[in-house]
């Protein structure tokens, strides 16, 4: 590619196209402005699009008019992005991701040959809840394959933009335009006590929940959340003993004395398989969660992530399915109206 020969052509197309669509834009800009971003170089970027630097000179040009904004300036003997600049980087990255993997072929493989490592972010007690499906799954369609399980971060969606991160799993507070988000399904709170505990003998109603001591579930070591709202809705309070940041650490508590802690249904289902608790509806209503996962479009037909979606999306269907809560010994087992939905304490 060059600029010679049949640039007239080429800008003729491109009339024609912007015409056609009703808007002056030339959408021949965006790979030229992608390889200046990346490249920091207008010499970098000639070379990756096989242009002359002269010629990439007039593209910068006319990407300067176009967004109103310089995009890389002077700085010692280089060149630097504005701060306009840092701030499209990202996005027009993803553009062109996701017009690459448009115009590619599909591609057929062998996934009993794809050995690289495919990483997971996901809550510690989601991660609980999926991998051992997921392991399970692996070993008979993927056996190459490694799985790197990580919690979450403070970086946002960007790990999964930049690539270091597959797919993640679990509540996505922060949806992003660039991103692929599946929900997977509506998780509800529960509460979870050892088994054998006096709450459980004499049934669970608000005042008996309100009367016993509890652990708190927050990131922030916060004590109060939603159930204790919904608990001053009726005139009660409950004594929280201890916040911990994680389900698992909560856990650890709960089957050696009378506290009580709340946590998703799911999480607390697969938990009860190896940990003596009990798990019974909350008293008081709350709101559900929704649980997703999120990747980047650039693996939307990659086969070994197709593979990596369903199978995440079968284990956490299976995790979503109904359970049976603990009930009481001397008392028939509370109803649970169609329209209560609980929720736990965590944020």
């Amino acid at each position: 590619m060059n600029d010679t020969g049949a640039g007239s052509q080429q800008d003729d197309w491109a009339d024609e196209l912007s015409g056609r669509y009703g808007s002056p834009v030339d959408l021949r800009l965006l790979p030229a402005l992608d390889a200046l971003l990346q490249e920091g170089s207008v010499t970098g970027a000639a070379e990756r699009l096989a242009l002359s630097p002269p010629a990439m000179s007039r593209t910068l040009a006319k990407i300067r008019r176009a967004l109103g904004d310089p995009v890389l300036v002077r700085a010692g003997r280089g060149l630097v992005p504005t701060p306009r600049a840092l701030e499209l980087r990202p996005k027009v990255r993803a553009l062109m991701w996701e017009a690459e993997a448009l115009l590619s072929p599909s591609r057929q493989e062998d996934l009993t040959r794809v050995g690289r490592t495919l990483t997971i972010v996901a809550d510690e007690a989601y991660a609980a809840v999926l991998a051992p499906a997921l392991l399970s799954r692996a070993g008979a369609e993927v056996p190459l394959a490694r799985f790197a399980f990580t919690v979450g971060h403070s970086h946002g969606s960007a790990p999964l933009r930049e690539g270091a991160v597959d797919i993640e799993v679990g509540i996505i507070d922060e949806p992003s335009p660039e991103l692929r988000i599946e929900p997977l399904f509506e998780d509800r709170f529960v509460g979870v006590a050892r088994a054998g505990h006096p709450l459980l003998v004499s049934g669970v109603t608000a005042e008996a929940f309100a009367s016993v001591r509890h652990v708190s579930v927050s990131r922030k070591g916060r004590m109060t959340g939603p159930i204790d709202t919904a608990l001053h809705a009726l005139g009660l309070h409950r004594e929280v003993i201890a916040s911990v940041s994680n389900y698992g650490e909560a856990l650890l508590m709960i089957p050696t004395g009378d506290l009580v802690t709340a946590m998703p249904r799911s999480v607390a289902a697969n938990a009860r398989r190896s940990v003596n608790v009990e798990l019974f509806d909350l008293p008081v209503g709350t709101e559900p969660i929704s649980i997703c996962q999120a990747w980047h479009p650039r693996h939307e037909t990659e086969p070994v992530h197709v593979w990596l979606r369903a199978a995440v999306r079968a284990a956490l269907s299976r995790a979503a399915s109904p359970f049976r809560p603990a009930a009481p010994r001397s008392a028939p087992p509370r109803a649970v109206d169609d329209d209560e939905e609980d929720v736990d304490d965590r944020r």
